[in-house]
């Protein structure tokens, strides 16, 4: 499908583009390089995250691994508490995986031929013509949900963006608007716009340089695109941990284990845990299954019978209902089987990465 624009509308956008992105851009440290892996790892940081909030983290793994060799050489949990906090920690573990890829088979160059990039852990397409695009200045298309919302209200497009042949789609069209001259500026200007002008709920038509050209805006229909084919279903989800304190030579020591594979939170660390698929007491989850096993080695148990704590915490698919016990015993024996806990000195925990859940409720102590 061809967009609706002439050649001269072509040309008119992205020069009106570049001096809107010159006039308005914010000043932000990712785009004051062209290094690919400070590129690079802003564009995952930034993934379902806010500009803030990423800065912070940009900042802290700079600090930490200054080049991509420091980061290969990196263990999984060093990066893995870094990035607590920000979610999705597969993005964090794969961070690690592609620096190692890039250092092992690129001599520790991000590539910057397409087919080769996108062999990077968790580098999808979107990533791949951001740092193909703002690092090299190669004309790949960047899409992601401002360009998405950009490109569906200035073309009127109401294909839902959330299907194959919608993404497709759009990308297409992405590719035909780019600035082949400086397809860097122009795809951080099309994010930019999204982020700044062309927003959700409340876009500012009266300052966007599209707004002469825009169907949506003619139409009056802004509100209404982009299209999603359906909604997000969201589950609940009911965790008890327990906070095991054993008193030993003056120091507390606390158990946590670290969570297997296949589950959002892999690689990070827990305290003892129950979950239950509705809300329950101490008195019905001390009689579940999970239970039977959890506190197998700890003599002289004593719970507490309320939560220290409680947090309900909302992820895209899931929402988390959260309680903290107390819970006291004299030793733990270490069992000789897979699934086991740590014991750890209760002043090093914060050593450990753990969900951004459990670390905020163990804080409010």
């Amino acid at each position: 499908m061809r967009t609706i624009l002439s050649t001269t509308e072509l040309a008119d956008l992205r020069a009106s583009l570049a001096l809107w992105f010159g006039q308005n851009a914010r000043a932000l440290p990712w785009r004051e390089t062209t290094d690919p892996y400070h590129i690079w790892l802003s564009e995952v940081i930034l993934q379902q995250t806010q500009v803030l909030q990423g800065l912070g983290y940009y900042f802290r793994f700079i600090d930490a691994f200054p080049t991509i060799q420091d980061l290969a050489k990196a263990n999984e949990d060093d990066v893995l508490r870094l990035w607590q906090g920000l979610g999705y920690y597969s993005r964090g573990r794969n961070l690690l995986r592609a620096a190692r890829v890039v250092v092992d088979e690129f001599g520790g160059n991000i590539p910057r031929e397409l087919e080769q990039i996108k062999r990077l852990p968790g580098v999808g397409p979107y990533t791949q013509a951001a740092v193909l695009s703002f690092a090299y200045n190669l004309p790949h298309a960047a899409v992601d949900g401002n360009v998405y919302r950009v490109v569906s209200r200035l073309l009127g497009i109401d294909e839902p963006i959330d299907t194959p042949s919608g993404q497709k789609l759009f990308r297409a069209l992405a590719q035909e608007l780019l600035d082949p001259e400086e397809p860097g500026r122009h795809n951080q200007a099309m994010i930019e716009l999204g982020a700044l002008c062309c927003t959700p709920r409340r876009p500012s038509c009266q300052a966007c340089p599209f707004a002469q050209l825009c169907v949506a805006h003619r139409q009056g229909n802004q509100l209404s695109l982009p299209v999603k084919q359906g909604k997000i279903k969201v589950t609940e989800r009911y965790l008890h941990y327990f906070l095991v304190r054993i008193h030993s030579a003056g120091s507390i020591y606390t158990l946590i284990r670290r969570r297997g594979k296949g589950d959002i939170w892999e690689g990070l660390y827990e305290l003892p845990l129950v979950e239950t698929p509705e809300p329950q007491t101490l008195e019905g989850i001390f009689s579940t299954q999970d239970c039977g096993n959890l506190f197998e080695g700890l003599e002289g148990l004593v719970v507490h019978p309320k939560p220290v704590a409680t947090l309900k915490h909302r992820l895209t698919h899931r929402l988390l209902h959260a309680n903290l016990y107390l819970a006291e015993a004299r030793s733990y024996t270490p069992r000789t089987t897979e699934g086991g806990y740590l014991l750890i000195d209760e002043e090093q925990r914060g050593q450990y990465g753990m969900p951004i859940l459990l670390d905020k409720m163990l804080s409010s102590l």
